[in-house]
């Protein structure tokens, strides 16, 4: 287990990082952060002589500090009520690019992955890569039988670096967690566990490649979006091996008018199918931005790099398309009701006062294009709605609300004039009627008796009083247990004494590095 010492020597080291692109600024004047955290922050400004005043660059400061926290600012880009209106939108502009590595290390990775010589599998590699994010790089191939492709190869040494860092941030976000108050509410290590298991995810290029195969069938009825065809003879866990996608990437809207494309009708096919992801099949594409996304010449939109993908129950998929349609038709009362049969905001709470909580963020937004809504005055309803009914953060819905951001922006790029809700709601009303009707309901009941009637009436009984139903969140991962240095009662060396001198220590040690201008 890592010592108490090296979280903090690299959470100090960071921390000057922050400081110095005023990255903290914002946690400082946040009445709800925790009081001790204020204080650190404030020691980290000045040490670095750094002034409140100017601009924060939070997504500079995520980039200088290395791959993993470039992810982990990523993630926090759907998180405002965590970081902050003005943090998360800045994350949003947070480019996963890095400097390549060189193409005989990458040659090298790529060889001691397969069983047998790189010439036996492709006939060409080109060694200037096409993209090169912190995870993995990715270069233009020619396999031994003639296909173009793309290979995606992570960086050497990539695994390694993100388990130490994010032990870091566990083992931070159980602290800040302890403090109790606002920070229990947000759950930071239900955030930091999600993280965690989608960067391990991402981290295996094997389940990247079986995340395309299940998405590309969920998809395949569904005209004008596909996935580029997976080469499993050529894909392990550390190469994954695609179908080279001929296109323009959807942000290149100048290239896409000049090759007539209907830019209205793509806007309007990017938002269904990932409603079709979302709701119909609760298995979405996860990491829409502009980069991951292109369009052939006959409007089809195909998608790109699946390392992030997310999953939504039966049941929550139902609640979230009654949530989308109340607030599309204005039905606050029954969105208020789907909230507490979830469980998302405690019963001590009046279902009215909630509704009207929401009328009040959801009826300035009806009607208009996004061009005419404030997404920032928006959020902040939002978030003041889920403090004053004290909502916890759902951590399964954290991908959804982090791609959904995305759609709108690109569905907005690309034709300003759309409105998400009319755009969404003839399709979430089709869906509702065929899997909430009265033949689907009929048809459900159906199928649950006979299941019931196949159990024994007794171990039934046990089963419900032991695990009664819960809501709409999914049963939490095991999270990992993180000693406190709180928890220790010794006052030797050894105990919160010994860490807390230590810790002085190595902080007095980074401050005088960056005094000397080391740091």
């Amino acid at each position: 287990m890592t010592a108490p010492i090296v979280h903090l020597t690299r959470l100090a080291r960071w921390g000057v990082t922050l400081a110095r692109r005023r990255a903290l600024v914002g946690i400082e004047n946040d009445p709800n952060a925790p009081t001790p955290v204020k204080r650190l922050v404030k020691l980290a400004r000045w040490a670095t002589f750094t002034s409140k005043r100017g601009k924060p660059d939070y997504a500079g400061a995520f980039r200088a500090i290395g791959p993993a926290a470039i992810k982990l600012g990523q993630s926090l880009a759907t998180r405002p009520d965590l970081v902050g209106e003005e943090a998360a939108n800045n994350l949003l502009s947070l480019q996963d690019s890095l400097p390549p590595v060189p193409f005989r290390e990458i040659e090298a990775s790529m060889a001691s992955s397969f069983a047998q010589p790189l010439d036996a599998l492709f006939s060409e590699i080109d060694p200037e890569p096409v993209g090169a994010a912190s995870i993995a790089q990715v270069h233009k191939a020619v396999t031994s039988d003639g296909r173009n492709v793309a290979i995606k190869v992570l960086r050497p040494g990539i695994r390694e670096k993100f388990a130490r860092d994010i032990q870091t941030y566990e083992w931070a976000a159980a602290h800040v967690e302890a403090m109790g108050g606002e920070a229990t509410r947000l759950r930071p290590r239900a955030t930091i566990a999600n993280f965690k298991r989608w960067t391990n995810s991402e981290l295996d290029l094997r389940r990247e490649a079986a995340s395309a195969s299940e998405l590309a069938e969920e998809m395949s009825g569904v005209g004008g979006y596909r996935i580029p065809a997976i080469d499993w003879d050529r894909t392990n866990g550390r190469v994954m091996t695609v179908e080279w996608v001929d296109g323009i990437k959807i942000s290149k809207r100048d290239e896409l008018v000049a090759k007539g494309h209907d830019l209205k009708a793509i806007a309007d096919k990017l938002v269904i199918s990932f409603l079709t992801q979302a709701i119909s099949a609760g298995f979405f594409h996860a990491d829409m931005h502009q980069g991951n996304l292109f369009i052939e010449d006959d409007g089809t939109i195909v998608a790109i790099d699946f390392g992030i993908m997310g999953r939504i129950d039966r049941r929550a998929r139902q609640w979230l398309a009654e949530i989308l349609y109340g607030l599309t038709t204005g039905n606050y009362q029954r969105v208020a009701e789907i909230h507490f049969e979830a469980q998302y905001v405690p019963s001590y709470h009046s279902v009215g006062e909630f509704a009207t909580a929401l009328r009040a963020v959801g009826e300035p937004m009806r009607g208009k294009p996004v061009s005419e809504l404030s997404v920032g005055q928006m959020l902040d309803g939002l978030f003041a709605i889920t403090r004053d009914f004290d909502m916890q953060t759902q951590p399964h819905l954290l991908l959804l609300q982090k791609t959904m951001v995305m759609v709108e922006g690109i569905a907005t790029q690309l034709n300003p004039e759309i409105n998400m809700w009319d755009t969404a709601a003839p399709y979430v009303r089709s869906w509702i009627r065929d899997e909430l009707g009265p033949e689907a309901a009929v048809a459900e009941r159906i199928k649950e008796d006979a299941d019931t009637l196949l159990r024994l009436p007794g171990l039934i009984r046990r089963i419900e009083e032991k695990f009664p139903p819960k809501g709409g969140a999914p049963e939490q991962q095991p999270l990992p247990d993180i000693p406190l240095i709180t928890d220790r009662k010794e006052t030797s060396g050894g105990g919160l004494l010994g860490y807390l001198v230590a810790g002085l220590a190595g902080a007095g040690t980074i401050l005088a590095l960056v005094a000397a201008g080391l740091l």
